[in-house]
């Protein structure tokens, strides 16, 4: 198996020796449930790319502060990209980040949430298959995010949802999955983000979530769910 992850963001340069990059982040939780092949990581970014996705089984999108929907050089050149391996059929796995701007690219709105940002522990329905779910049917994910898919994409199977997210994580048969929180997150880089956030969101938020991460979550399984998809 040969996997490309197109990495979409940096991480502060204060946080960059403790955790890498996202895209190191992602590679960690796919070899934590049981991946034995290769991974190539660019950073698209900083307009960096393959010469051919061609022989890759599955390209992996992560998450990044930017938004999906800007018209940022480098953003409007992943969007045109992301176009392209849907059109030629290549497996895509899109996160945060990467799992708006696959919507965006299939036609579905996105922008910025009404309801403000989702950060923290977050508990969402799980509409998918039912043994990945908890005894309450439901799946808990670390979150941060302002933006949000806002219409399933045409095709697209409803995975999870929750009254603040209605969209969080969506299918389209074997070729795309795409997840709005952070399977990738552990707690500590949360309490990393909520702290940089802290006067934006307030302390009685910021208090809030950060105990809401002190009951665990279940980035490991949904690490293990997106590696069955890579390799189905």
């Amino acid at each position: 198996m040969h996997i490309c992850i197109l990495d979409n963001d940096l991480i502060d340069p204060d946080g960059a020796p403790v955790w890498g990059s996202y895209a190191a982040m992602f590679e960690g939780l796919l070899r934590s449930a049981g991946y034995r092949g290769s991974v190539d990581a660019f950073s698209a970014r900083q307009g960096q790319y393959p010469d051919s996705f061609d022989a890759y089984d599955a390209v992996l999108l992560t998450g990044s502060r930017a938004d999906s929907f800007s018209d940022e050089p480098w953003v409007v050149d992943l969007r045109d990209r992301v176009s392209a391996l849907l059109e030629q059929g290549q497996r895509l796995i899109g996160v945060c980040f990467g799992h708006q701007l696959i919507a965006h690219c299939l036609g579905a709105r996105v922008a910025r949430a009404p309801q403000g940002w989702g950060v923290g522990r977050t508990v969402y329905n799980w509409h998918g298959p039912e043994e990945f779910a908890g005894a309450q049917g439901t799946v808990a994910l670390l979150a941060s995010h302002q933006d949000q898919v806002f219409d399933l994409p045409a095709g697209a199977t409803l995975l999870a949802s929750n009254e603040h997210c209605p969209i969080a994580a969506y299918a389209i048969k074997e070729q795309v999955l795409c997840v709005q929180p952070h399977p990738e997150f552990d707690a500590r880089y949360c309490e990393y983000l909520l702290g940089k956030r802290r006067a934006i969101f307030g302390e009685s938020v910021y208090q809030d979530r950060m105990n809401s991460l002190k009951h665990g979550h279940d980035g490991a399984r949904f690490g293990a769910f997106m590696l069955r998809f890579i390799e189905q």
